[in-house]
């Protein structure tokens, strides 16, 4: 029997086992698991170590998956004496006949609510109906891919009237002073006033945050009562700990205090990012330049990774450990998208694009010219550069780059002036719906 917890995730896609680079497929319709137990019995190793290999992925961190050998005559063995979780998979190399009597054998020792997945060898229509009539959830012919287990289990519990759950950008610099929180924060004010949508930035660092100062807000302990209070932690406590800024920028600013340490264990976010997600359709993570538990945890569940660097030696060592480590730990992903940032600071020796590019084997998403006057004024006046410059072009860069991790388009001039009076007057009324059903304005 087989526990996946999360040091054997980071143990499985650090290397070892099976590898899982050519299973990545991001056109597949792949949403986050639930917080349910999923029990899987399986009768061949290479089954087996494809949904090891997909428990260990960051879209099944919330569920508890437990891989057993034997086949569905182990499951109702096992079941006799144990309570069923809420899905079970079955992966069978039993012919069409076998298979089906052995289910309903199985269907004598389940819970009415538990749910069955079967991956078998048997490519029938007339298997295929059986399964149906026993109100078998999916099939899915071996072999199967890890990826193609996540997106099926997310099928599975993705009912019709299912909240849309918000996305996830983790932002972090490859060494300290690379600007990393800089670029989180105007790429969060980008998105919600290019896509006119509701985006929470939360600040991560509470030693030393800078959100509340590059806003112009005091900053107050948002996230650290956040996480310091989860058994009390809902939907209506964590609104008023939100400080506003404009129409659709939410922030979870940071104490800012050195009177005490900030150690966490690994799931102390956990909670707080399950109701960000639920209640905004996009959520920014301004992430400290550090190694901790807590920080890796929100590196690995995070939909999408921004490492910013400055063009020299230093920042190109950060990124390569960065980026390769990360690929590492998230086989199914495409790779962490990179930002150069500071580039031309006069008399400081860089790394040509071409060259920093070739060194990742990546290439940076955009590149953010050195500016000090234009970055300093807009601190001075506690603003950022894309809202204080709209038409510098930092301010576009900031702009591609929500695009880019986004995938969306911006509104155009025109179905700005036409929509944006509406989205104005039904306000109130979405953020009352987005309470009762999901995020926020949901892309």
């Amino acid at each position: 029997m087989t526990k996946i917890t999360f040091d054997m995730v980071v143990q499985k896609n650090m290397g070892i086992g099976i590898t899982g680079t050519s299973w990545r497929n991001e056109d597949l319709d792949v949403g986050r698991i639930p917080r349910i137990a999923i029990h899987a019995f399986c009768d061949t190793s290479e089954t087996s170590e494809a949904i090891e290999f997909a428990a260990a992925d960051r879209r099944m961190s919330n569920a508890k998956v437990t891989v057993m050998a034997g086949g569905i005559a182990a499951a109702v063995r096992y079941y006799q004496k144990t309570p069923t979780p809420d899905l079970i998979i079955i992966g069978s190399k039993d012919p069409s006949d076998r298979l089906v009597q052995q289910l309903d054998a199985l269907a004598t020792v389940c819970d009415a609510s538990t749910k069955i997945m079967v991956i078998g060898a048997s490519n029938d229509i007339r298997l295929y109906r059986e399964l149906v009539r026993r109100d078998v959830s999916e099939y899915l012919l071996a072999p199967v891919e890890p990826l193609s287990v996540i997106a099926t289990v997310s099928r599975i519990y993705r009912g019709s009237g299912a909240a849309k759950l918000g996305k996830i950008y983790a932002f972090v610099g490859a060494k300290g002073g690379a600007g990393s929180s800089t670029v989180a924060h105007n790429v969060a004010w980008s998105i919600g006033q290019r896509f006119d949508k509701d985006v929470l930035l939360i600040d991560m660092d509470m030693a030393f945050g800078t959100a509340a100062l590059n806003f112009d807000r005091d900053p107050v302990k948002g996230i650290a009562d956040a996480i310091s209070n989860p058994d009390r932690l809902d939907e209506a406590m964590f609104e008023r700990l939100l400080t506003k800024y404009g129409n659709h920028l939410n922030l979870l600013t940071a104490p800012v205090a050195l009177d005490k340490s900030y150690d966490f264990d690994e799931g102390a976010f956990d909670q707080m990012l399950d109701i960000a997600r639920a209640n905004f359709p996009y959520v920014v993570l301004d992430v400290p330049h550090q190694w901790t538990a807590w920080a890796k945890k929100t590196l690995f569940i995070a939909d999408e990774l921004v490492i910013t660097a400055a063009p020299d030696l230093p920042g190109l060592t950060g990124a390569k450990h960065l980026v390769d480590t990360l690929r590492k730990l998230r086989p199914l992903d495409a790779p962490p998208k990179v930002v150069l940032n500071q580039v031309g600071i006069a008399k400081r020796p860089e790394i040509k694009l071409k060259k920093f590019a070739e060194a990742l084997q990546l290439e940076p998403v955009i590149s953010i010219a050195s500016d000090p006057k234009l970055f300093g004024q807009a601190e001075n006046v506690g603003q950022i550069v894309a809202e204080s410059s709209s038409r510098s072009k930092a301010a576009h860069s900031f702009s591609e780059l929500a695009q880019s991790i986004t995938g969306r388009k911006q509104l155009t001039p025109k179905r700005l002036g036409g929509l944006s009076s509406l989205f104005r007057r039904t306000g109130s009324c979405q953020t009352e719906k987005a309470k009762q059903g999901g995020p926020r304005d949901a892309a």
